[in-house]
């Protein structure tokens, strides 16, 4: 069966361009936020200092950092992506759908993941203004995510939509 007859099986529900406006506006708020946290919170000097926190030493934080935020800033740029693809939600496309869950439960998962040194060394060099990128992004993540979950669920398919029934035969 191809996409185009499957596509025409589906009717909106009162919710799914609501959802996909949903999608769009969290995502363009977690991409912003992700790019903010990648590179200009998260930087060599607060790599060495959130390692520092957690019992390096200063000369092996010193040495370990920038690997570290390498690594950091590969896996942020995906999400960076993985959060630009849910700006395509008002496709009503099954596959941004799933990537979009897919970004939003593993990014939400930083709510627990993320190190509490992080957010010591980040607040002692920022300030409180200087948490909110993740705080948006993780927590804004777990929201969304659920939302989705919930919308999955209720409508049983991607996006809300309602399912029509087969045809008599």
């Amino acid at each position: 069966m191809s996409g185009r007859i499957r596509a025409a099986k589906r009717a909106p529900s009162r919710w799914t361009r609501p959802l996909q406006h949903l999608t769009v506006a969290c995502s363009l708020g977690f991409v912003v936020g992700t790019t903010v946290q990648t590179f200009v919170i998260i930087d060599v000097r607060i790599m060495a200092e959130m390692m520092r926190l957690a019992g390096s030493t200063a000369a092996q934080a010193e040495a370990d950092a920038p690997g570290f935020v390498t690594g950091f800033r590969l896996v942020g740029c995906l999400y960076i992506l993985g959060n630009a693809v849910g700006l395509l939600a008002r496709t009503g496309r099954a596959w941004v759908f799933w990537c979009a869950l897919v970004v939003n439960v593993t990014q939400a998962a930083g709510v627990v993941v993320i190190p509490p040194e992080v957010f010591e060394a980040t607040r002692a060099r920022f300030g409180t203004p200087g948490l909110l990128p993740s705080l948006v992004t993780d927590g804004g993540a777990v929201v969304l995510a659920l939302v989705l979950v919930v919308a999955l669920v209720r409508y049983r398919g991607p996006w809300a939509y309602l399912r029509s029934p087969a045809p008599a035969h």
